[in-house]
């Protein structure tokens, strides 16, 4: 209702040219009596969010015109400060009614479009005219735009638009200056308003600095339950559509080849293995029929792939969960850190799955101890990544950046992984061992049969950089939008798009790995169970080359600290994605091979 208190939070101070988000009053800025955190949620504590009670408070629909916030005098350390984050081009974030500050700026390619930056720039750095010396200044007064819908029928408004305009302004005074000094340079009683930087402040030791607001409210069309469309809208809509249709055609050709590979050589094979009338021509078999006995025979270090099978399951069942999820719309925006608390619960309770499978794989193997198995399943994977989360939490711990995970937070996560995934790994895996082995289709022979020379083309290297290339192209279009969401502070939010680009990468790693699969056996190499596991994927490693590609290339990172944090962060990444794509492409082989052995008759 009409002069109800409208109180304004301040989040983090974030920049793209360090990654090292800061609490807002870590610069000297005018402070309330009282600074009071909010609380957080795991995700945002992870996302370095750092949310605080302001000087800023409105009265709903009523305007304010030049209100004083304080008086600064700048020390040499709060100088420094300032200047430090001026040349790092940081933002100040704040919130009203759980929407972020955006700073509309208009495109000069298009007219009448308006683009959103996320905050306002602390200063800005700049000359006098005439002089060639570089000067920093502040932004110390804020021009806030409130927009509201009003209800027809109660009368009552709610909160649709959080914009705001920085300046930075010398304000000028007469006499002393007291509680009650009236600036001439921005007055409510004269109607002075603030509306260019003309005369600007700048950032010097023993310099004086007041700040000041003004609140101006607009009634907006836009109703409350769209309010964040336009902090979402995409201006890149045909881009994903090219995206699509790209990834769509690669699926395309990948399954013309494996529908002729079906239907026309394996019914053309099978038809003729199971037609044969003499023994001599049964010595005569060539390609994939070849190798039946020793198809199946266990690889070498096949604890390992069971490990990393079951944790590839535990990634795709986390991932399809969170993407349902999403595209019901229980992720929105609006929820900070809902994605990465999302992540992190349902990773720890898909422990159950990923004890399952490679206990079922591991009995597949005729291997006895499952204890054994289930310790690495549990421990191996996260146990690097936590490693190397550990060290860049370290580094950011020494940049005293507020993206540094405090110790309770990093008890915590251990506790979710120590109390709830562990468990759920050793009765995910007791489940997977007590149920009776998987019959494979043919019998393995005892002595393992010699593996003829290979063309060069079907070197196990070879063929695996190959395979990666084709789920790496699928997705990469849509990798672009994640990696700007991630470090340039944007909102991801289309879902939709992810979730189809989501299922083209499932058939194409699935499809790239039975072809050449079966390419594989036909040349009598029967060694398929770890080359179908690095065939899809080795797309990590082309994520990480594009990932190192995009960083010299679109962000203008200067401190090692942010490259070593960004590059360490990717590693994660692509490490995760190598696990998801890998057994993707494991599961679709191990399928395949099924498949077609259990067709012919051997005799």
């Amino acid at each position: 209702m009409q002069g109800d208190p409208l109180l304004v939070k301040v989040n983090k101070l974030t920049s793209t040219k360090t990654q090292l988000p800061y609490s807002y009053y870590s610069l000297p800025f005018c402070q309330p009596e009282h600074i009071v955190d909010s609380a957080e949620n795991l995700g945002e504590v992870l996302r370095g969010d750092r949310i605080e009670n302001s000087p800023y408070v409105f009265k709903m629909r009523e305007p304010q015109m030049c209100n004083i916030v304080c008086h600064k005098i700048l020390d040499k350390k709060a100088a420094k400060a300032f200047k430090e984050k001026i040349n790092d081009e940081y933002r100040v974030n704040m919130i009203l009614d759980n929407l972020p500050l955006v700073v509309p700026i208009r495109r000069p390619d298009q007219e009448n479009a308006v683009v959103y930056q996320y905050g306002y720039h602390v200063g800005l750095r700049g000359q006098y005219a005439g002089s060639k010396e570089e000067k920093h200044f502040i932004h110390n007064h804020l021009t806030f735009t409130v927009k509201y819908h009003k209800d027809p029928l109660s009368g009552s408004a709610r909160i649709v638009g959080f914009e705001g305009k920085p300046f930075s302004v010398k304000h000028e005074y007469e006499g002393e200056w007291n509680e009650k000094t009236r600036l001439t340079t921005c007055d409510p009683h004269a109607k002075r308003a603030v509306t260019s930087s003309e005369s600007p402040q700048e950032v010097e030791e023993k310099k004086e600095i007041i700040f000041t607001y003004d609140v101006e409210f607009q009634e907006s069309d836009i109703k409350w339950a769209s309010r964040w469309d336009t902090y979402l809208l995409m201006a890149d809509d045909q881009i994903h559509w090219f995206s699509i249709v790209n990834s769509l055609m690669i699926v395309l050709f990948l399954s013309g080849m494996v529908a002729m590979i079906m239907l026309r050589t394996l019914y053309r094979d099978i038809s003729k293995y199971n037609q044969l009338e003499t023994q001599e021509e049964a010595q005569e078999e060539t390609g994939w029929k070849l190798v039946h006995g020793d198809v199946f025979r266990p690889p070498a270090n096949s604890d390992l792939l069971c490990v990393y099978v079951g944790t590839g399951v535990q990634f795709f069942g986390m991932i399809l969960v969170m993407m349902i999820f999403a595209l019901l719309g229980f992720l929105s925006p609006s929820n900070r850190g809902g994605l990465m608390t999302a992540m992190l619960l349902l990773w720890v309770f898909m422990g159950l799955f990923a004890g399952y499978s490679s206990a079922r794989l591991y009995k597949l193997f005729k291997g006895t101890e499952w204890k054994k198995i289930t310790l690495k399943t549990a421990f191996m994977f996260p146990a690097t990544v936590f490693a190397i989360f550990f060290v860049l939490n370290a580094l950011i711990w020494g940049q005293k950046s507020s993206g540094a995970v405090p110790f309770g937070t990093m008890f915590a996560l251990v506790l979710l992984w120590f109390g709830i995934s562990v468990p759920l790994v050793f009765v995910g895996s007791y489940f997977g061992f007590m149920k009776p082995a998987t019959e494979d289709p043919v019998k393995t022979n005892k002595i393992p049969r010699q593996i003829p020379e290979q063309a060069w083309y079907m070197n196990p290297a070879f063929s695996i950089l190959i395979g990666g290339i084709l789920p790496f192209g699928a997705v990469f279009i849509e990798l672009f939008f994640i990696l700007t969401s991630i470090w340039l502070h944007q909102f991801y939010y289309i879902f939709g798009f992810l979730f189809i680009v989501f299922v083209i990468l499932i058939i194409t790693c699935a499809e790239i790995t039975v072809v050449l699969c079966y390419f594989q056996l036909c040349s009598e190499d029967y060694l398929w169970w770890w080359r179908s596991y690095l065939t899809s994927g080795s797309s990590a490693f082309y994520l990480f080359l594009y990932a190192a590609f995009y960083f010299f290339t679109k962000l203008e990172i200067t401190k090692a600290v942010s490259g070593v944090l960004y590059f360490g962060y990717m590693l994660i990444i692509s490490y995760s994605f190598f696990v998801l794509t890998g057994t993707i492409g494991f599961y679709a082989c191990f399928w395949f091979t099924r498949l077609i052995y259990s067709s012919v008759k051997i005799d």
